[in-house]
């Protein structure tokens, strides 16, 4: 019987089927995980919107504050979580990635429960479809100035620490601070979809900096990895 007839692929996981999912295209697999927060005001609500034929979105997996963990879709499938976007100038990335839902509104601390239970999904993810630390980005990440989840309060260190995404690659200091060697160095480290200047700072910043404020400086280039000159 396959995931998506009830069966979780994960551990632990309550199965809890969503109609919304498809296969993936071009016989991609996954290569990516995608963060989000649901910005909703419970994880029951997030649940019922996911599984809502009408609303036409959806996630593999849905983790409350609690700690609990739900699975709609089969990993094996595509679902409808990502949008519009690109990374590392790879487009239509619901058919690369695993999309996980967290249940915040983004103005608050995520839980020692949730984050726990999001690091146990993730290590099983990772080595079911071999996705380096590299390939775990937020919804930001894909979509600067559309979206901004999973925000400036999740711990991305706590990830990195343990080897579940990407650190600060210690780029070297530009001789010049400016936005097109900025841009240069964004792109190399993946953040390739088309936005503003300033759009594509305030990404960067969500994802290695967001308590930064104020315009491009030196220390924006640090966690981008080695200088494009």
């Amino acid at each position: 019987m396959p995931p998506d007839a009830g069966r979780a692929d994960q551990p632990g996981a309550i199965w809890h089927a969503s109609a919304n999912f498809g296969p993936r295209r071009d016989g991609l697999t996954p290569s990516l995980i995608v963060l989000h927060y649901t910005a909703m005001d419970s994880a029951r609500a997030a649940l019922e919107r996911l599984c809502d034929p009408a609303a036409e979105v959806s996630a593999h997996y849905l983790i409350g504050a609690d700690g609990t963990l739900w699975q709609m879709v089969a990993e094996s499938s595509r679902a409808w979580h990502a949008g519009a976007g690109e990374w590392a100038g790879q487009d239509d990335v619901n058919s690369r990635s695993i999309g996980i839902e967290l249940d915040n509104r983004g103005t608050h601390p995520f839980s020692e429960a949730q984050m726990a239970a999001l690091e146990a999904l993730m290590r099983g993810v990772m080595l079911r479809w071999g996705i380096p630390a590299e390939g775990v980005i937020g919804h930001s990440c894909m979509a600067p100035g559309r979206k901004c989840d999973p925000g400036p309060r999740f711990d991305w260190a706590r990830l990195a620490r343990q080897g579940l995404a990407a650190g600060s690659a210690g780029s070297a200091v530009p001789e010049k601070v400016a936005f097109p060697r900025f841009r240069a160095a964004a792109a190399a480290a993946g953040f390739t979809a088309p936005a503003e200047d300033e759009t594509l700072l305030t990404a960067v910043r969500l994802r290695f900096r967001p308590w930064a404020r104020g315009p491009l400086c030196t220390e924006d280039f640090l966690p981008l990895g080695p200088l494009v000159r």
